[in-house]
């Protein structure tokens, strides 16, 4: 019996098809009804999302986007095609290899039919988000088996897990990021990730008693927040640290793009940006570790606009870390995160914690 043809699913957020307004609409609509992204009654999202959210913020939006918007199209998609080419010809004649967006496009479906199309009879589900959260690897996870399991046959599914504190992504990301911040004269590094609501952290607890209870619940990987976003966050921050040289004063951890009143995970990037320029830092580079490709939240969010606040802090030149894109040492790292995952546990390799530096 011939061995099953396989088939790599590379899935990313997503991004709308064009810098306008309608396009901008219709992602956030997608996006923001996701009750893993918008974790309140169905009542209050359809009521926030339509009297609050859509009337307003998809023209805010566009208008962002099209200041980081390049001529082949949205910067995620642009990069996400060079890695999906890359990985394909690593894995010619291995894995059939497929881009899909959790929103937008291409869409989940439509990688899937394709891959189907090409006789891909097993499937392999690598989510490209470093840490994990239920607002993007969950909710994503949750759509693949949907759309992988509608078929009368099921087909095997495997699922690269989050590789937060993986040596190749680590050391992808170090060999990126280390002439950067050499070229800039860095004197200190700021490590911004994306930021969540603080409740997500408290969902994930299973002891409801752990996270967010004291000032390092973080500092450290354990049975307990061996799953918490936050955590893992500081995780990979250690990692990368560590191979950058850079001392406990020589960097700082600090959370973007919250939304709304409640509380997000903290501290917050706009507030610790005064706060280094205050404290003499000059040279600030800052390098995004959630995000494998850049995209709003890198190249507008830290480029932009966080660039112009440290100037006006005082500051003399922020430099943002260009995210791993297409970079060859990232893909090799994912090709070594799809053969460990796709490897027989006997064989599969096994990494300790990372411990607190």
């Amino acid at each position: 019996m011939p061995t099953p043809k396989k088939g790599l699913l590379l899935v990313n957020l997503g991004t709308p098809d064009a810098p306008r307004s309608g396009p901008v609409r219709r992602y956030l609509r997608e996006f923001l009804s996701d009750p893993r992204v918008l974790d309140i009654h169905p009542v209050g999202r359809w009521l926030l999302l339509n009297l609050f959210i859509l009337p307003t913020r998809p023209a805010k939006s566009a208008e962002a986007y099209r200041k980081v918007w390049m001529k082949e199209g949205s910067p995620l998609l642009v990069y996400s095609r060079q890695l999906e080419a890359a990985v394909a010809q690593r894995f010619q004649g291995e894995y059939e290899v497929e881009l899909a967006m959790r929103y937008g496009n291409p869409s989940l479906p439509d990688a899937v039919k394709a891959l189907r199309s090409r006789g891909v009879k097993e499937f392999i589900v690598l989510p490209l988000y470093p840490q994990e959260a239920t607002s993007s690897t969950s909710s994503t996870l949750a759509r693949a088996y949907e759309v992988l399991t509608d078929a009368w046959d099921v087909s095997p599914v495997r699922v690269v897990p989050a590789f937060h504190d993986h040596p190749g992504f680590l050391d992808a990301f170090a060999q990126v990021a280390r002439p950067v911040i050499a070229e800039a004269r860095a004197d200190h590094v700021l490590f911004s990730y994306h930021g969540l609501p603080e409740r997500h952290m408290r969902k994930s607890d299973p002891s409801g008693q752990h996270c967010l209870a004291s000032a390092g619940c973080c500092e450290v990987l354990t049975d307990v927040n061996r799953h918490c976003y936050r955590a893992q966050c500081f995780a990979t921050t250690r990692g990368l640290a560590e191979r950058l040289g850079l001392s406990k004063e020589g960097y700082t951890v600090s959370f973007q793009s919250r939304l709304g009143r409640t509380p997000w995970i903290k501290p917050y990037t706009d507030l610790v940006l005064p706060e280094l320029a205050k404290k003499g830092v000059k040279r600030l580079a800052v390098m995004c570790p959630a995000f494998v490709a850049d995209c709003l939240e890198t190249l507008e969010e830290v480029g932009l606009r966080a660039n112009e606040q440290f100037l006006e802090c005082g500051g003399e030149s922020l430099t943002l870390v260009p995210s791993l894109n297409a970079h060859p040492a990232w893909v090799e790292a994912v090709v070594r995160l799809v053969r460990e995952a796709d490897a027989p546990a006997a064989q599969a390799e096994t990494r300790p914690l990372q411990p607190l530096h």
